[in-house]
């Protein structure tokens, strides 16, 4: 079964992500305005026009304290990182126009800018920023050097500078990438059972939470199933603990194509699996037990000219029949698992209702 990254808590993951790339960014921000200020107040410094540079920078630090610190759009998101990288290249730019244009010694700024949207944007937004930039630099370039910037020789000299801004980007850019990928990679592997491919505890009880929360919200109901593969043990001993393993995959597939792409699937631990059927009731998580049960019955694979297979024994707790909290109903769906391997194994147990009822059929109601 694939895990849809939908039923991952991918948001929250996404704003932790946001909210650490905005710090950075706010103190390259500061970083970027403390570096023209240092190189405004040095005397013999060349600034063609002080006041306009002077209104620059006052603008500028306005910016940054209005849309940073005033919270005016309080969640993250990367369109506000791209605006202010946009803003930062205007500033620079403008910076730059009154400090030598191509010449000028603040032209390595523009670096921050690079790494800032590199780090943060992808490949396409820094992509984006790279030729303008580029753009604003020949520009500046053509200014100095007249109509001569397009003979090969006088734009040879002016790229030459403006190289090691390409590397960087192209660099940065790549590192990025596979940094974001090994990060992906890295949460994925925190969340899944390593046999099976499915979700491990950690991820199922994130989303067994939010399940609760969403259908105390709305009123709508969910049940949780726990699934046990019956004679496992005697597999291991009979065909090795890879063949046990094997069998183990094999259950977790079968009870996956017989789920919802809504519904989730979890590897509970050992031979134990655990699904959580959302929106449904307890008529229905019946129907979707038995098609789980009668599939593992009819399923096995060939083992040293043999055939291996196995049955399961299914506990199933109701929300909001029972408890209130996730705990009190891994612990209701387990004692109903319980039920089922102590009635015979190969069944089907609701917690706090005699075993396997019909289809369509509310059972009855156990005696306190």
């Amino acid at each position: 079964m694939e895990i849809d990254d939908r039923l991952l808590d991918k948001n929250s993951i996404q704003q932790d992500e946001l909210r650490g790339f905005s710090r950075s960014m706010a103190e390259l921000e500061w970083l970027l305005l403390i570096l023209v200020l240092m190189y405004f107040m040095i005397p013999g410094n060349t600034v063609t026009e002080n006041l306009g540079t002077i209104i620059a920078i006052t603008t500028y630090a306005v910016f940054i304290l209005a849309f940073r610190y005033l919270n005016f759009y309080r969640k993250e998101s990367r369109w506000k990182l791209a605006v202010q990288t946009w803003v930062m290249i205007i500033f620079i730019t403008y910076v730059l126009w009154n400090t030598g244009k191509i010449d000028s010694p603040l032209l390595n700024l523009y670096l921050l800018v690079i790494i800032a949207s590199a780090l943060t944007l992808g490949k396409m937004m820094t992509i984006l920023e790279v030729l303008l930039i580029t753009s604003c630099y020949l520009y500046m370039g053509y200014l100095e050097h007249s109509d001569h910037i397009f003979s090969f020789q006088t734009f040879s000299i002016v790229m030459s500078s403006f190289v090691p801004f390409l590397l960087v980007a192209y660099i940065t850019t790549m590192l990025a990438a596979d940094m974001h990928f090994s990060r992906a990679r890295i949460t994925r592997l925190s969340l899944t059972d390593d046999l099976t491919g499915l979700l491990n505890m950690r991820a199922f009880n994130d989303i067994l939470n939010r399940e609760i929360n969403k259908t105390t919200r709305y009123a709508s109901s969910f049940s949780v199933m726990m699934i046990d593969v019956d004679g496992l043990k005697s597999v291991n001993d009979r065909f090795g603990h890879t063949t046990g393993s094997r069998l183990v995959k094999t259950v977790g597939d079968t009870i996956s194509s017989c789920l919802r792409s809504t519904d989730v699937l979890a590897r509970y631990g050992g031979d134990e699996f655990i699904a959580l059927l959302s929106e449904i009731d307890m008529a229905g998580s019946y129907e979707v037990a038995e098609r789980i049960r009668s599939a593992i019955q009819n399923t096995s694979f060939d083992m040293q000219g043999q055939s291996v297979s196995t049955t399961a024994s299914i506990g199933v707790a109701c929300y909001p029949y029972g408890d209130m909290n996730a705990r009190n109903i891994l612990e209701n769906s387990d004692a109903a698992l319980y039920q089922s391997k102590n009635s015979g194994k190969n069944r089907i147990t609701f917690h706090g209702y005699k075993d396997e009822y019909p289809p369509g059929v509310y059972p009855q109601k156990i005696p306190a």
